[in-house]
């Protein structure tokens, strides 16, 4: 598949729900978006990350390679009065300087990275016993669920989408860092309910990878009404709850 989230950036601004509140005070715990740090935020997209540490009193530089991603990053955190300084980069090439970050995160997009480039910019712009964090907010497909028969329409109408049926956790993110030479990795992971209306879920999965960043705007259009029916059909409560897990690694860069 090509995936452009820019071309379902006002979508992805509008109905991709951000990482909880929770999510910020459990990294609190372990020493990550204190306030005063100095926090690059990798793949920031719409800057939902970005905003939730700027929010706590860090220093944010969020990074993403889409233009259109970060004008709505920028539209978002004006409308809040929060300051990010947004650029357009990469994860393998940030163009900051050496030894510059208190944290690196990466929210909802390590898999997209070229890893061990990713790998080896976070350790040269990180401080001395800096931290990385990665983190992941996914829907969750179980028997019977609003999420399971989303996918099975996905699947339907984009063959080579192969992102459904997963169950929110990362391993190879901690291969990937472990291999890096970081230090004290560690996990946590919880679940929570999102609650969308019918219109907000739909614009939610236009938003995803396998629906608007990767069909044409007339599929979309098809898509979308089929899911429509679908909802009103299976799933007629007009408040969906939608099941979520929140995943994250997080470690000391290494020696």
């Amino acid at each position: 598949m090509n995936i452009d989230f820019g071309a379902t950036a006002t979508d992805y601004a509008k109905h991709r729900a951000g990482f909880p509140s929770s999510l910020f005070n459990k990294l609190s715990e372990y020493g990550i978006g204190l306030p005063g740090q100095n926090i690059v935020d990798l793949g920031t997209g719409t800057g939902t990350l970005a905003r939730g540490f700027a929010d706590r009193g860090a220093y944010v530089i969020g990074i993403d390679p889409s233009v259109s991603l970060l004008e709505q990053a920028r539209l978002l955190s004006e409308s809040v009065q929060l300051k990010v300084d947004y650029r357009v980069a990469t994860a393998e090439n940030t163009e900051l300087p050496d030894a510059s970050a208190d944290v690196v995160t990466a929210g909802q997009c390590w898999h997209w990275f070229d890893r061990p480039r990713a790998v080896q910019e976070i350790t040269r712009i990180l401080r001395r016993n800096g931290s990385i964090a990665i983190a992941h907010f996914d829907w969750i497909p179980l028997k019977g669920n609003v999420v399971e028969a989303t996918e099975q329409l996905i699947k339907a109408h984009n063959p080579v989408w192969e992102m459904g049926g997963r169950n929110g956790l990362y391993p190879l993110c901690l291969q990937d860092i472990g291999e890096g030479g970081f230090r004290e990795i560690r996990t946590f992971s919880y679940d929570v309910f999102v609650s969308y209306t019918h219109e907000a879920w739909r614009g939610r999965i236009r938003a995803s990878a396998g629906v608007g960043a990767s069909l044409t705007q007339e599929k979309v259009e098809v898509f979308d009404q089929e899911l429509a029916t679908l909802l009103e059909a299976r799933y007629p409560t007009p408040i969906l709850q939608v099941h979520h897990r929140v995943w994250a690694a997080i470690a000391k860069s290494p020696l």
